[in-house]
C-alpha cells in the first residue's frame, strides 16, 4: 500500500478456475486456538490486532461472486458460493460480513440455520460437517454497501464515489461487500460476474473472460486464478477508459483509467511493462496472469492498494507510487502475512524497491535515501515503535513499518553484501510463492544464504526501541 495521508504518511508517496494453496493451511489456521468440544469454528482467526478478521475451521479454496451493482441508489444484490473444506468437525462456523441484508444461506444446497452478530454471519448447517469434507455454502445478501474505519481513522472497504465504488480491502474491508474468511491466512482462487449499468465499468482481479451488455447493462467476468487473500479483491467501479495489451512476457495488461486522470497517469502507465521487467529481473518471474492498473478519481481517500494482479490509485499515480504497488506483488500479494505484526515484509520491501529503482534508474541512491532518514532527530516520528512489532492495528500503515523497514533491509544488505542480498529477495519469493511467510522464515533465509549470524541486527532495526545506534 501507498499512502499520502496523516494514516500512512506522506514520506511514502515520493520520499521514501481452483487453485491449490501450496502451504500448509490447516496447519495456518490452527492458529486461532484448538478445535472446541462443541464443534463450533472459531470466530476470528487468532490475529490480535484483528481478533474477529478471519474464522476457524475450515479453508475457502474458491469464491464465487455475483454482484449487480446500481450506481445511482449505491444498493448492491449478491450471491456468494464459497468453495471449502473443513478442518475440524463443524457443527456451526463464521463468516465475516459486515452490514448488507442476507436472504438466504444453504450449505451443499440444503437450506441452513443462519444468525447475525456484528460483523460475524453464525452459519449452521442441516448436517454435521466432518473433518476433512468439501462443502459448499451460498450466500444471498443485498443492500447499501458501508465503507468501515479501521483503528487509524481511514476509509476501508466497499467506498462510494461520484461515479461509482473505489473497492480496497486492507486491513477489513472485504466483509464490507462480500461474506468472507477475512485474512489473509486463508487464500482462495476467485470467479467474478459483475453487472453495472452501461457505461459503466466493473474491474476486478485476474484476468477479464469477457463482458456483454443487454437491457442497459453490462456484465463483466473476471477470473482469479492464483490464491489471492480476500483483502486483496476489488470490484471498483466507475467511468474508465480500459487499455489492453499484452507484453513481451506474456502478462496479460488492463489498464482502467478515470477520463479526469487520464492526462496525469499516461507517462507513468506507459511505464508499467519496464518496470515489471525490471521487478522480474530482481525478485524472479512475476507471479500472475495479469497486471494492470486501476486509476480513479477518489483523491480524498488517500492511499493506493496493491489489489491483486492489478494495483488501485485514487489518483493519477507517480513513478515511485507505481513501483511500489508493484513490488508488492510479490511481496505481500504472491507472498502473504500470516499476522498484521509483520506487515513491514510487505511495506517494507514495496518501499526499500522504490529505493531500488531509484539507484538503478539515475536517481539518489539507496544509502543516500537511508542517510537522509537516519539524520532525523530521535524524537521523529520515524523512531515511534519498531516495525517488527507496532503493537496495534492503529500503527501498521505508519511511518517505521514503511521507512525504518526499509532501513532493515539496507542494513542486511551492507552485511551481506549485494549478491546475496539479491539471492535471498529472490529465494524469499520463490520459496514462499503463492504462500505466506513470517519475519521468524525471513530471518532464518536471511542466515542461510549468508552463513551469517544476523539476530543482532534484526533484533536492532526491527524491534528495539528508538532510534538505533549504527554499527
Amino acid at each position: 500500500m501507498q499512502v499520502a495521508n496523516s494514516r500512512r504518511t506522506a514520506i511514502l508517496r515520493r520520499d521514501a478456475v481452483l487453485a491449490t494453496v501450496p502451504v500448509a493451511v490447516a496447519a495456518l489456521l490452527a492458529a486461532a486456538g484448538p478445535a472446541s468440544a462443541s464443534t463450533i469454528g472459531a470466530s476470528g482467526a487468532g490475529d490480535p490486532y484483528f481478533p474477529l478478521s478471519g474464522n476457524g475451521g475450515y479453508h475457502v479454496s474458491h469464491y464465487d461472486l455475483t454482484l449487480r451493482y446500481d450506481i445511482s441508489s449505491r444498493h448492491l444484490d449478491g450471491k456468494a458460493v464459497l468453495t471449502a473444506r473443513a478442518t475440524e468437525k463443524l457443527t456451526r462456523f463464521d463468516l465475516d460480513l459486515n452490514g448488507l441484508k442476507v436472504t438466504r444461506v444453504t450449505v451443499d444446497g440444503r437450506t441452513a440455520h443462519f444468525s447475525r452478530s456484528g460483523q460475524e454471519l453464525l452459519v449452521t448447517p442441516s448436517r454435521a460437517l466432518a473433518k476433512g469434507r468439501e462443502f459448499r455454502v451460498a450466500v444471498s445478501y443485498n443492500g447499501t454497501p458501508k465503507q468501515v474505519t479501521d483503528p487509524d481513522g481511514s476509509a476501508d472497504g466497499w467506498i462510494a464515489t461520484d461515479d461509482g465504488a473505489f473497492v480496497a480491502g486492507e486491513p477489513q474491508g472485504a466483509m464490507t461487500w462480500f461474506p468472507a474468511n477475512s485474512h489473509p491466512k486463508d487464500k482462495s482462487s476467485y470467479d467474478f460476474t459483475i453487472t453495472v449499468p452501461k457505461g459503466s465499468t466493473a474491474v476486478a482481479n485476474g484476468v477479464l473472460l469477457g463482458q456483454h451488455t443487454a437491457q442497459g447493462r453490462t456484465t463483466f467476468r473476471w477470473r482469479q486464478s492464483e490464491p489471492m487473500a480476500a483483502y486483496l479483491a476489488t470490484a471498483t467501479v466507475g467511468k474508465f477508459k480500459v487499455d489492453q495489451f499484452t507484453t513481451r512476457d506474456g502478462i496479460k495488461v488492463y489498464n482502467a483509467v478515470d477520463p479526469r486522470e487520464a492526462n496525469g497517469s499516461a507517462a507513468v502507465l506507459k511505464k508499467l511493462p519496464s518496470v515489471l521487467e525490471w521487478e522480474s529481473k530482481l525478485f524472479g518471474p512475476y507471479p500472475f496472469r495479469s497486471a494492470g492498473s486501476i486509476v480513479d478519481h477518489a483523491p480524498s481517500i488517500g492511499y493506493a492498494l496493491e489489489t491483486q494482479g492489478r494495483p488501485l490509485y485514487d489518483s493519477a499515480p507517480d513513478l515511485s507510487t507505481l513501483v511500489h504497488e508493484n513490488a508488492h506483488q510479490w511481496f505481500g500479494d504472491s507472498v502473504s502475512l500470516t499476522a498484521w505484526k509483520d506487515i513491514w515484509l510487505n511495506e517494507a520491501f514495496a518501499t526499500y524497491a522504490e529505493w531500488l529503482y531509484s539507484e538503478q534508474h539515475g536517481g539518489d541512491s539507496a544509502q543516500k535515501a537511508f542517510d537522509a532518514l537516519y539524520a532525523r532527530p530521535a524524537s521523529d516520528e520515524l523512531w515511534a515503535y519498531p516495525p517488527g512489532d507496532p503493537g496495534s492495528g492503529e500503527n501498521i500503515f505508519g511511518t517505521p513499518v514503511y521507512a525504518r523497514g526499509a532501513m532493515a533491509l539496507h542494513e542486511l544488505r551492507k552485511a551481506v553484501g549485494d549478491r546475496v542480498f539479491f539471492r535471498i529477495l529472490r529465494a524469499w519469493a520463490s520459496e514462499h510463492r503463492y504462500g505466506h511467510g513470517t519475519t521468524a522464515e525471513f530471518v532464518k533465509l536471511a542466515e542461510g544464504e549468508s552463513g551469517k549470524d544476523l539476530g543482532s541486527l534484526f533484533h536492532t532495526w526491527l524491534y528495539e526501541k528508538g532510534k538505533p545506534n549504527q554499527a
